[in-house]
């Protein structure tokens, strides 16, 4: 039986990867800042369910998880870097230390998690990680200048990684969604939301991590995998377009009428 742990998982997409690949037989590990949360989910998923503590921007604290979750599930097959926070707005008037949080958790966190697990994953049968990019990683959007550039980082680190790590067997992946409905994009001050809506859900995102993960032909699986229509029409858009017709489609896309 094969396992998986989820950083960020007590609530939104994590909660949604945790429940669909519980259902599939996996051994779950929700970890997450909100231990209470996590511990609720994992007692109403039952036995292949493992909750715990995990602060991603503390290698020590990877550490801990990836140990307690190995004793118990055997081995960690598959690590899902999921933990990310959001802060749209006027990037002059969003606080720095709430653009240094943002770099602090979505790329310091998910490197903490891909360079602590590494160890794990190598001595593993089988080894997949999936990062939760996103669809402002193909352009940077205005409003979410700071979460844009950190989940360009995502994508940087995802593709480095996944030619590294080819060699020992480990394919490092991420998924792009647009906006997923979750606590995250509530009350969002970006033009683009309401241009492009909110129309994936959190199930969505989790069932495109499962079909990359069970995917026979790894070799062949691309790296990034765009998530529901909107993406994957902005993200083959980027690769044939001239750079002007990039940037004049996202100053559209942000700009107020």
């Amino acid at each position: 039986m094969h396992s998986i742990l989820i950083s960020g998982a007590a609530q939104g997409i994590g909660a949604a990867v945790a429940r669909l690949f519980c259902h599939q037989g996996y051994k779950v590990g929700i970890y997450d800042l909100n231990t209470t949360l996590a511990e609720q989910l994992a007692a109403k998923l039952g036995s292949h369910a493992r909750a715990g503590y995990l602060d991603v921007t503390q290698y020590d604290s990877w550490q801990t998880a990836l140990n307690e979750f190995e004793d118990w599930a055997g081995e960690i097959n598959i690590l899902v870097n999921n933990a990310g926070v959001l802060y749209s707005g006027n990037f002059e008037q969003i606080p720095i230390e709430a653009h240094h949080r943002t770099i602090d958790i979505n790329i310091k966190g998910m490197m903490n998690g891909c360079h602590a697990a590494f160890s794990f994953l190598k001595r593993a049968s089988f080894a997949r990680v999936i990062n939760l990019s996103s669809a402002s990683a193909i352009y940077g959007q205005a409003d979410l200048a700071v979460y844009s550039t950190s989940k360009f980082g995502v994508r940087g680190l995802t593709e480095s990684l996944d030619i590294e790590w080819q060699k020992y067997g480990i394919r490092v992946m991420d998924v792009m969604p647009l906006f997923v409905h979750t606590a995250m994009v509530h009350d969002m001050q970006a033009e683009s939301i309401k241009k492009m809506g909110v129309h994936l859900n959190a199930e969505d995102v989790a069932l495109d991590i499962l079909n990359l993960v069970q995917r026979k032909d790894h070799l062949l699986t691309p790296t990034h995998r765009p998530v529901g229509f909107r993406s994957q029409f902005l993200f083959q858009l980027s690769k044939i377009s001239p750079q002007f017709i990039n940037r004049l489609t996202n100053l559209w896309i942000a700009r107020k009428f």
